[in-house]
């Protein structure tokens, strides 16, 4: 049964950071594309970033790139998005999420449907 835990949520700042992490069991980190998406309230789902399977190249939603680093652990089998110079409209929950067994173009990896499992989400709030 592959099962993905986000954790790492909380309050922070205006300017500030946090790392969000996702424990993978049933799957590998590295064996699947991996992403993290985010629902604000009141919004739908958005893409936040992705890693490709088997590869170390990266995506990144143009809101979030130069300031967001998405990244694998594969000795603990874990993913992490490292958030810094956070912003009010960060203020979202984050999932994190796993493909299957397919190996998807570019392109695909920015879409929901891509994704097979999914996490229960962590909840940031930047605020003052």
């Amino acid at each position: 049964d592959v099962q993905l835990q986000a954790s790492g949520g909380g309050l922070v700042q205006p300017g500030g950071s946090l790392r969000l992490s996702c424990s993978a069991s049933g799957l590998t980190v590295s064996g699947n594309g991996m992403a993290w998406f985010r629902r604000a309230p009141g919004t739908e789902r958005e893409f936040v970033a992705a890693m490709r399977k088997g590869s170390t190249a990266t995506y990144y939603a143009t809101s979030v790139k130069g300031r967001y680093t998405i990244s694998r652990d594969l000795a603990n089998n874990r993913m992490y998005l490292q958030m810094n110079t956070l912003t009010p409209e960060g203020t979202a929950v984050y999932y994190c999420a796993a493909t299957g067994m397919g190996n998807p173009i570019m392109s695909s990896y920015y879409r929901p449907s891509t994704y097979l499992y999914w996490g229960q989400g962590t909840l940031v709030t930047v605020s003052s």
